[in-house]
C-alpha cells in the first residue's frame, strides 16, 4: 500500500504545496512544531532515507536546501532546523523547522495550532521564494 506522502505526491491527499521538481516533493507539514514547518520527500518511495540510492539522496538534500533558503526568506527565523527522524511515516523525509533557538526542534512540544487561511499563506509565501 502507498505511504501517505505518496498519496499526497499523487494529489489523492491534499497538501499546502511548497514546491517540487522531478524526484522530489517539500510540503507544510500539517502537525507543525513551528509555522512554516515544511516536509521534503523523495517521489520514489523509499522508508528509510540512508537507503536511498546516492543520487537520490543527494538530489534530495539538495533540494532541502532550496527550500530551506526559501523558509528563510519567507517566515522570520535565525535558522532552518533540519530532522531526519523518519520513523512517523515509512516514506523518507526530511523535517525542515524556522528555528531562533535550539529548543524550538522539540518534537514533543505543542503543536502550533493554524487555520486553513495562515497553512495557504505560509506555504505560498514559501513557494514564492523558491528559486
Amino acid at each position: 500500500m502507498a505511504s501517505i506522502f505518496s498519496r499526497i505526491i499523487a494529489g489523492e491527499i491534499p497538501c499546502y504545496k511548497v514546491a517540487e521538481d522531478d524526484k522530489n516533493f517539500a510540503f507544510l507539514d500539517i502537525n507543525p512544531v513551528a509555522p512554516g514547518h515544511v516536509l521534503v520527500v523523495p517521489k520514489k518511495e523509499v522508508d528509510y532515507i540512508y537507503d536511498l540510492d546516492e543520487d537520490d539522496y543527494v538530489s534530495l538534500e539538495l533540494f532541502a536546501a532550496k527550500v530551506a533558503r526559501a523558509i528563510v526568506k519567507a517566515i522570520p527565523c535565525k535558522r532552518v532546523g533540519s530532522a531526519t527522524i523518519g520513523l512517523e511515516v515509512p516514506h523518507a523525509h526530511i523535517h525542515l523547522i524556522p528555528i531562533n533557538k535550539e529548543s524550538d526542534m522539540n518534537f514533543f512540544s505543542e503543536k502550533a495550532k493554524l487555520s486553513e487561511a495562515e497553512m495557504q499563506h505560509i506555504a505560498d509565501s514559501i513557494a514564492e521564494q523558491i528559486q
